[in-house]
């Protein structure tokens, strides 16, 4: 299984996804440039201990040093969205 610390940001755009289906703001979804489509992956703040369960469902984010475009939703569950990007942890939990 892969871990790391990163940036993660948050995108809230309604689109289309890599996987296909349409992307929705609300759901416990993010992106990420090489995991499979479908990923489970548990995302942490550090700073607050908080942590969510989202499944990878699009590609990027393409901004250096992110690893992960978490959506509004699932952003919002473990920081504050104002900040805009976060240093998380991350742990990919099943492929």
């Amino acid at each position: 299984m892969s871990s790391g610390t990163c940036g993660a940001s948050y995108y809230g755009e309604p689109q289309m996804t890599a996987s296909g289906e349409r992307f929705n703001p609300n759901a416990m979804t993010a992106a990420h440039k090489t995991l499979p489509l479908g990923s489970k992956v548990r995302v942490t703040n550090p700073r607050t201990g908080e942590s969510v369960t989202v499944r990878i469902n699009d590609r990027g984010p393409y901004v250096g040093g992110r690893c992960l475009d978490l959506s509004t939703a699932a952003f919002a569950a473990i920081g504050n969205t104002s900040a805009g990007v976060m240093q998380v942890k991350y742990e990919v939990l099943a492929r």
